[in-house]
């Protein structure tokens, strides 16, 4: 493991024999990777120069692979001669909020015009195809736009991307192409998890769209309901707009689309693993406990990597898909 604090005027520091502690996490939606540490400062072989401050660039490796790159973002000192140190990766910065109206666009293209506009630096954006007709964001963050755009795609084209900072770069990629290589379960990595089904977040089993007719002067409704589920679990209802310009055929399938994606229970576990930081959020993973007869691929939506002397330890949120 290696941890280099780089001070931007030529000085590059390697603090990897002063760390300890060390919390790295990953998120698959909306949330800036970050890496937290803590140094223990003011040794007495240290050298004078050293120092650190915000905005300095911190590297993580494992001696295999590039795990972090971020800027610091807050330190703490102590008088014990101990600080802790929070970087965040590129992502942190698309919580900025700007104001887009853009028309006929892919998510891809909306990460690229975000990149260009605020100087961040980009790496592989896969092609998201899908075309938004009318993106319009007024006073949004960055990253609810990109969010937003990725959702209309994966409402319309049923392909899930995920948006991360690959050591430096803004990356775009199917999550289909990200699949970790091995499994995780009893007698391999796990030493415990949470497994829980849910309709509180997220779980619609009736879809009601509508566009205001600027012609008539009305509110146009349209509907789709799963009978059966609304008399098992209590009407739970999704109200939202469509643009005034879809036809009826155009609205009918995005009715068909949103039932399909929200009339399910959330299902979700949480693994308590031996660490391996080639797994972060985004990826899919096998879990297999055979005595609760699980064997499937979880989506990760956010990873933990803790290390604390020579333990490393992960904890995953998982979502079935």
């Amino acid at each position: 493991m290696k941890i280099v604090i780089d001070n931007k005027d030529g000085n590059v520091w390697d603090v990897s024999d002063i760390v300890k502690n060390l919390r790295y996490n990953t998120a698959r939606i909306g949330k800036a990777s970050s890496l937290e540490f803590t140094l223990v400062d003011s040794g007495i072989y240290q050298d004078k120069k050293f120092k650190y401050q915000n905005g300095d660039i911190v590297q993580f490796t494992d001696g295999t692979n590039k795990v972090f790159m971020g800027y610091i973002f807050k330190f703490e000192m102590s008088l014990n001669g101990e600080a802790k140190i929070t970087a965040y990766d590129q992502l942190r910065y698309l919580n900025a909020s700007h104001t887009y109206v853009l028309n006929q666009v892919t998510a891809t293209q909306v990460v690229q015009r975000i990149a260009k506009d605020f100087n961040l630096k980009t790496g592989k954006l896969v092609d998201t195809k899908y075309k938004i007709p009318n993106f319009l964001q007024d006073d949004q963050t960055l990253f609810d736009m990109i969010c937003s755009a990725l959702d209309s795609t994966l409402i319309k084209s049923g392909t899930n991307f995920v948006l991360y900072d690959d050591f430096g770069q803004l990356t775009l990629q199917n999550v289909s192409a990200m699949t970790y290589g091995f499994v995780i379960g009893e007698g391999s990595l796990m030493t415990n998890f949470n497994y829980s089904k849910s309709i509180d977040e997220d779980t619609y089993n009736q879809i009601v769209l509508y566009k205001d007719n600027e012609k008539s002067g009305k509110r146009e409704t349209f509907i789709v309901k799963d009978s059966g589920r609304i008399k098992k679990w209590g009407l739970l209802q999704l109200y939202q707009s469509v643009d005034e310009d879809m036809n009826k055929a155009q609205i009918n399938d995005l009715l068909t689309r949103l039932i399909t994606a929200k009339n399910r229970e959330t299902r979700k576990m949480r693994i308590d693993a031996i660490g391996d930081l080639r797994l972060r959020a985004g990826m899919y993973v096998n879990i297999q406990i055979q005595r609760f007869g699980i064997n499937k691929l979880f989506l990760v939506d956010e990873c933990t990597h803790s290390v604390e002397g020579t333990s490393h330890t992960m904890t995953l949120d998982l979502r079935m898909v």
